[in-house]
């Protein structure tokens, strides 16, 4: 038997009924040319026979003198029919109904009996496609690692029939990576630390707060998304062609990420003015970012902060939200990365403290919320990609929404376009899919504002 990490245990601990604590993901795929009736079906007979699973998805909490989640148990035996699963949508087979499907299956636990995974083949789409659904517990696997792992099944080549499990694959070697963890991940590990940061530290941090003028944590004004939530869940996506803003880019002068985050401020102003919820003062969002610099690009393992930023939806001009947004992740990178390591520990530590005290059980803050909302960029591929022959035509991340964070909004890359993964409580945000639509408007306003 192997121990549970303070970190996993943190997550293990953390969940009920009303905060299941895994991540998910749900790839679109259009079948080969050719592929008849039975694509699905023969994909599954394939699939189901890989049993030669890895030990991550082999595990699951045990009883260890009388108690549970203190070590880890691995089945030897692996029932393969009941992680990996089969479902047909009822009429008329909209992407609707795959994301109604998609919305129970996130809102759901997974069974500590046996190992934390599961995954759905979904067919029915009346459009030929098909669907996959992966969700895996957040203490075996973050949600960064996960999608990399689901890639590492995907070939370049849409000739290459070589079926692989996400579940058969060994893990790589590790080395140097730019991409940093999960927000949860930092969570947890923030959780572990901030009783070990030594007051002097943690006066350091509000002295680097102070001192160099940066300009968070802001006071993030208390909205309807901030508040406790239920289990159950709402899902929705959408795919936006990256040449679109790319172009708003250019032509602004700002990142990706800015536009990116001026989009989500555009809509969640729109989707909160819709429900007479629209605070006076700006929406702050949390966002993980890369701070890797030139100087230490080639140094192994992870530099990466989760820095605030004010998304500026008190503003009603596109542009004047989109500069706000731009100068506010700048400015709060720049001095961020200037801080010693130590202090940067630190002030991590103070903005995601409280979130990481609401993932232990019983915990209830009454403090105003440090951030509204967690937006999240996460690497995805850069060049189309197929399984089986079939095409990847859309690769949706949902993470976890948590107590005081009804809301998240994750994406990814995916060849030429951003998928969008919307993940909400399904009681304290509703109508859920019409944030997609104001997104698609929030991005045509930047598109006339900048002349593109």
């Amino acid at each position: 038997m192997q121990p549970i990490s303070p970190t996993d245990l943190i997550f293990l601990l953390g969940e009920s009924r009303e905060h299941p604590m895994h991540v998910g993901g749900l790839t679109l795929y259009v079948p080969p040319d050719g592929a008849g009736p039975d694509f699905l079906r023969e994909l599954y007979d394939t699939l189901v026979e890989q049993t030669d699973v890895q030990p991550t998805f082999r595990k699951h909490p045990a009883f260890f003198g009388g108690l549970t989640n203190l070590v880890w148990s691995a089945d030897k035996d692996i029932d393969l029919e009941y992680h990996l699963r089969r479902s047909a949508l009822p009429a008329p087979g909209r992407v609707r109904e795959l994301l109604e499907l998609v919305s129970r299956f996130h809102g759901t636990l997974l069974d500590r009996h046996r190992p934390l995974w599961e995954a759905h083949l979904i067919e029915g789409l009346a459009d030929g496609r098909f669907a996959v659904y992966t969700k895996f517990h957040h203490s075996l696997i973050d949600g960064v690692s996960a999608m990399k792992l689901v890639q590492r099944t995907l070939s370049t080549d849409p000739g290459d029939t070589s079926m692989q499990a996400p579940w058969s694959l060994p893990p790589r070697r590790r080395s140097g990576s730019k991409s940093g963890p999960s927000l949860l991940q930092t969570v947890s590990e923030a959780a572990s630390s901030v009783a070990g940061l030594a007051p002097t530290t943690l006066s350091l941090a509000r002295a680097a707060l102070i001192e160099q003028e940066l300009t968070l944590p802001f006071r993030a004004p208390k909205t309807m998304l901030n508040v406790r939530i239920g289990g159950a869940r709402r899902v929705a996506a959408q795919s936006w062609a990256l040449e679109r803003i790319q172009k708003v880019k250019g032509a602004a002068g700002v990142t990706v990420n800015d536009v990116v985050l001026a989009m989500c401020a555009g809509a969640l102003r729109e989707y909160l003015a819709d429900e007479n919820a629209l605070p006076d003062t700006p929406l702050v969002a949390m966002v993980p970012v890369n701070l890797r610099t030139e100087k230490d690009a080639d140094g192994g393992g992870n530099l990466v902060g989760a820095v605030l930023c004010n998304l500026a939806t008190d503003l009603e001009d596109p542009v004047q939200r989109l500069e706000a947004i731009a100068t506010s992740m700048r400015d709060n990178k720049k001095v961020f990365s200037e801080l010693p390591r130590v202090q940067q520990l630190a002030v991590s530590a103070l903005l995601v403290g409280g979130l990481a005290l609401g993932l232990l059980p019983g915990f209830v803050s009454t403090s105003p919320p440090p951030f509204n909302i967690v937006i999240s960029n996460v690497p995805g591929a850069r060049q189309p990609m197929y399984w089986n022959g079939a095409r990847l035509d859309g690769n949706y991340p949902f993470s976890i929404p948590l107590d005081g964070q009804a809301l998240n909004i994750t994406l990814a890359n995916n060849a030429d376009n951003l998928d969008f993964g919307l993940v909400g409580d399904r009681r304290s945000v509703p109508s859920l899919q019409r944030l997609l639509g104001h997104l698609e408007t929030s991005l045509k306003d930047l598109e006339r504002a900048v002349g593109v």
